[in-house]
């Protein structure tokens, strides 16, 4: 079995902007997913929104530096993972379709496999 990490990406102003329904929606959906792939996922969690992250970087002279907010400045920021273990990336697509950002217009999904080092 190979490692899939399912990177949820998403609008964090279209999240903030849903009602409690469609929320409950979303949770359902999200629930779907965990029970289809069962002990195939090893980990997963959902973020907290982009604001809150930190990062570091080298500048030219080598010495690090540290901003608030994410690594990239886009409109669609991560916002949780799962991390999977699944026979190939065909069966990682059909679990990942249960997800609800992938039927969102304002969100997505990327699929990585994870390297395996032995």
């Amino acid at each position: 079995m190979a490692k899939y990490m399912i990177l949820i990406y998403g609008d964090a102003q279209q999240w903030d902007a849903m009602t409690d329904e469609q929320w409950k929606a979303h949770d359902a959906a999200h629930e779907s997913f965990v029970a289809k792939a069962g002990t195939q996922i090893i980990d997963g969690q959902q973020l907290e929104m982009a604001p809150t992250a930190t990062t570091l970087r080298s500048d030219s002279a080598g010495q690090i530096q540290t901003t608030d907010g994410p690594f990239l400045e886009t409109k669609e920021a991560l916002g949780g993972y799962y991390l999977i273990e699944a026979t190939d990336l065909d069966e990682v697509l059909s679990m990942a379709t249960l997800l609800p950002e992938v039927h969102a217009s304002h969100s997505g999904v990327e699929i990585r496999p994870v390297v395996d080092h032995g």
